[in-house]
This record gives C-alpha cells, structure tokens and sequence, in this order.
C-alpha cells in the first residue's frame, strides 16, 4: 500500500479510537523507535519516542516494544507503563515483573561459548552483539563479509544446535525455541480487540503474519512499515500504512495520541 495522509492514517487507527482500553499497540524498536546506526550498542531512541509511547499507555489497554533486543538494552529508556518483549519474545517485563522462557535457560552457556568462538575465531570485520540468550554477528561495516559471516554462523550452529536466521546487514544465533515477534505478539494480544503493529525489516514479518492470523479471528489489525534504504519490500507490500523512517513513527503516534487525548494539545 502506499503512502497515507495523517488524517487516512487515523481513519485506519479508528477501532482504536473508538474502543482504546481493548487496544494493543506494539513497536519495534531498531529502524522504528530508534536510528540504524553501525554500532548497534550506540542506538537509542528517537527524541520523545518513549514519552510518547508513555503517554498513548494511559489510554490504550497495552502498549509495548516487541525487539530483537534484550530487555536490559531496553528498560534504560522505556518507562515501566510500557510492556518490553525482548529476544522475539523469549524475555518480558511487564509493570516491572520481568518473565524469561522456561526453555531459555540451559541455552545461555551454549549462547556463552559461540560467542567467545565468534570474538575469537570470527572474520575479521565482524561484530559480535551478545544478547544473553541469543548473539547476532554484524556485517554492516563489512557489507564484502556477508557470504563469511552467514558460512560462520552455519558452522556455529551446526555445532551448538542453535538456530540461524537472516537479519538486517546480519545473522542472528537463536536457541531452537519456537519463539519470534509473531508467536509473542499473538501471545500478547489475548483478550485485544485491536491489535497495530509497527515494523521495518524481515524480522517483523512473522508479526505481520500473527496479524493476518488475528485478523482471520475478526481481531481489527494495523499493518504499519517503516521505509528506509534498507526496508523489507514484503513488509511495505503487506502494510496498511507506510511512514518515512523513525521520524514518521513519531509523527503517526503523535497523531494517534493527540486524537486520543486532545486536552494533551
């Protein structure tokens, strides 16, 4: 789909408008909330993007950021009325009760070990993000590395049992737990009667399929993308709205949250 007005935007945005304590409204965070930037561990949130989200959570039922991040990156920026969900869904905090998966654990000495083989034995020019319970090896300073980093990561995970999956300028290294944005947004979304989600890359289509899967339950959805240089193609085909960058998802929540409490204004 493409591009919106602010005002079609809202229209989109009416069942949450119109019944917003049942309403969900979930973001990712990397290309969305914050700037993607070279050294992962820099990023942070846009200016206001966590007050922002703060403030539509005292109006709509549950309002979270769903990432491939740990929740430790994420609790120094988001205030506790915002739900995190991190590592896809294998971490949560929730009004600051923090809920790791049961199966998660036995995998966080695996998760130790490829990481200290990555940082010693890795190409030259990776960049080994430890996440706890999954890593992710970086490429995006070395785009020529691509094809060495992706036969590392195999070969670790042959050896391990983790998982591999494709990421932005990326490969990730996941326990083998069925767990990503898709299974945990639809864990998250019980008892919703409205659910948005808001994404830029590959790893939000999973997302975008939990809400063709709630929209087949007669869930109301919004499929929002956010472009970029770097954008999943499938992800804006498959969007109800498309923004421009971190900048348009403050604006399009900006929105949302002035014609939700207009006395903000």
């Amino acid at each position: 789909m493409g591009d919106v007005t602010q005002s079609a935007a809202l229209a989109r945005f009416e069942p949450i408008l119109a019944d917003p304590t049942r309403a969900g409204l979930f973001c990712d965070f990397d290309g969305t909330l914050s700037e993607i930037i070279d050294q992962p561990d820099l990023a942070r949130p846009t200016d206001g993007s966590a007050a922002m989200l703060e403030d539509l959570a005292r109006t709509i039922g549950l309002v979270g950021v769903l990432s491939g991040r740990p929740v430790a990156f994420l609790e120094a920026f988001f205030p506790g009325a915002v739900l995190l969900a991190g590592l896809y869904g294998l971490e949560t905090v929730t009004a600051g009760v923090r809920r790791d998966h049961p199966l998660g654990g036995a995998w966080r000495e695996v998760i130790d070990d490829v990481a200290a083989s990555s940082i010693a034995h890795g190409p030259v020019g990776m960049h080994v993000e430890e996440k706890g319970l999954s890593l992710t090896l970086h490429f995006r300073t070395h785009p020529e590395l691509e094809a060495e980093v992706r036969a590392f990561a195999e070969k670790q995970a042959a050896r391990s049992g983790l998982q591999v999956r494709g990421a932005r300028m990326s490969y990730e290294l996941h326990p083998p737990i069925a767990v990503d944005k898709g299974t945990a947004l639809l864990e998250l979304s019980k008892d919703l009667s409205t659910v948005c989600f808001i994404g830029d890359d590959v790893g939000d289509l999973p997302a975008f399929d939990a809400l063709d899967d709630l929209a087949a339950r007669s869930v109301s959805v919004v499929r929002v993308a956010v472009r970029s240089t770097e954008e999943s193609s499938e992800l804006v085909e498959r969007a109800d709205i498309l923004v421009d960058g971190p900048p348009g998802v403050h604006a399009l929540l900006a929105g949302l949250r002035d014609a939700l409490e207009p006395d903000l204004t």
